[in-house]
């Protein structure tokens, strides 16, 4: 039976990708049409015979009996703006309504949040509290500041621990400002979310407010062990540092993950073998700068999708929050075209007004975006 990789929209917040076999391949848009080529032959290799798995005491991710296996993205969920008074919470509330419906709906095999692809939470909302702060509005909740900022992961994890499904996070700018930090975040969603695959990075990679680099193999059994395809995740920093005397942080992933990449690549072909027997997908919540290259050559009739925010501006993109810091993202950008073979696709949030798809033909590689996932950025009801 031959498997082919499959992409579609299951509507503007979430995306899912399927493996399956179908008689005829199911294409995003035109530009994805290579996205679903040539991976069936990843599943006629024999497997190695050396386990690399991350996760000892964790489930193996894999693929259903079928040949299919879901992913499902959140992206841009910013919980926890407008502590203060009743919008705020009422936002958050919505957007854990619409996780439940799309969990329920999509029932994935996989979660990955960009979120659950980044900004989980509106960190800068999270300050410290003061007697003036607490009396702007009588329904002042003081657990969604400083004090108890992590335990906003508790709500947005809940939902996808109520049906028991494994889920990965990368972070974005929100989540690194004076009150809580990507360290934070990823020790709480540890602590409260068994079934959470995130992970910080060996110390030294990632620079400064950008642990979370770390890969999850996904097998075609569990009794295999070697992967056919590997997540990877990225963490693009931004935002500020981590208290009073809180500075801006680099947004750009750190130039030692470059290093990191090369040498897990390495690790991987001496324990499953050549990288050509498995695929990979990879998820960085603010986009590399080459993305700004496909908006501007953006085709509407091939590559569909909202296209609402240019990349054009400061910060849309990796390295050019400032200018002098432009290009600084292309040591990572190298070394994931360098290292990770078969990788089909790039996933970013960030840019809240984009959701669409496109290949950069230099590199073989898709790029998409996937809106937002949070109520609390448009008060449009038909967003």
């Amino acid at each position: 039976m031959k498997l082919r990789f499959l992409a579609f929209i299951t509507s503007i917040f979430c995306w899912s990708f399927v493996l399956a076999a179908p008689r005829k391949p199911i294409f995003l848009n035109n530009s994805c049409s290579r996205f679903n080529q040539d991976l069936e032959h990843l599943f006629q290799r024999n497997v190695q015979q050396s386990d690399l798995n991350p996760y000892p005491s964790k489930p193996k991710v894999s693929f259903r009996p079928d040949g299919t296996f879901k992913l499902t993205i959140f992206s841009d969920l910013h919980f926890g703006e407008n502590p203060w008074d009743d919008w705020g919470p009422e936002q958050d509330a919505n957007s854990t309504r619409l996780m439940n419906t799309v969990l329920h709906d999509e029932r994935p095999d996989y979660v990955t949040n960009s979120v659950l692809n980044g900004d989980l939470i509106t960190g800068e909302s999270t300050r410290e509290t003061s007697l003036s702060d607490a009396l702007v509005g009588l329904n002042f909740k003081l657990d969604t500041f400083r004090e108890n900022s992590t335990k906003l992961i508790d709500e947005i994890v809940a939902p996808l621990n109520a049906v028991k499904v494994p889920f990965s996070s990368t972070h974005g700018n929100h989540d690194n400002q004076a009150n809580i930090s990507h360290v934070e975040e990823i020790l709480r969603e540890q602590k409260v979310a068994p079934l959470s695959y995130t992970r910080m990075a060996p110390s030294g990679v990632g620079g400064a407010g950008g642990p979370g680099n770390y890969w999850v193999p996904v097998y075609r059994k569990k009794t295999d062990l070697a992967p056919v395809l590997v997540l990877w995740f990225f963490d693009s920093r931004g935002g500020f540092s981590l208290g009073a005397n809180s500075t801006r942080l680099p947004d750009w992933v750190d130039t030692s993950v470059a290093a990191w990449i090369e040498s897990e690549s390495r690790i991987m072909n001496d324990a499953w073998g050549p990288a050509d027997k498995r695929g990979a997908l990879a998820f960085v919540h603010i986009p590399p700068h080459i993305a700004t290259d496909l908006q501007n050559e953006l085709d509407s009739d091939v590559e569909p999708g909202l296209n609402a925010d240019s990349l054009d501006g400061g910060g849309s993109v990796q390295a050019t929050t400032v200018s002098t810091d432009f290009g600084k993202d292309d040591v990572f950008w190298d070394a994931v075209n360098a290292n990770i073979k078969n990788l089909h696709a790039v996933f970013s949030g960030h840019d809240h007004g984009d959701e669409w798809c496109a290949r950069d033909t230099t590199k073989d590689v898709i790029f998409c975006f996937g809106k937002h996932s949070g109520f609390v950025l448009d008060s449009d009801l038909n967003w």
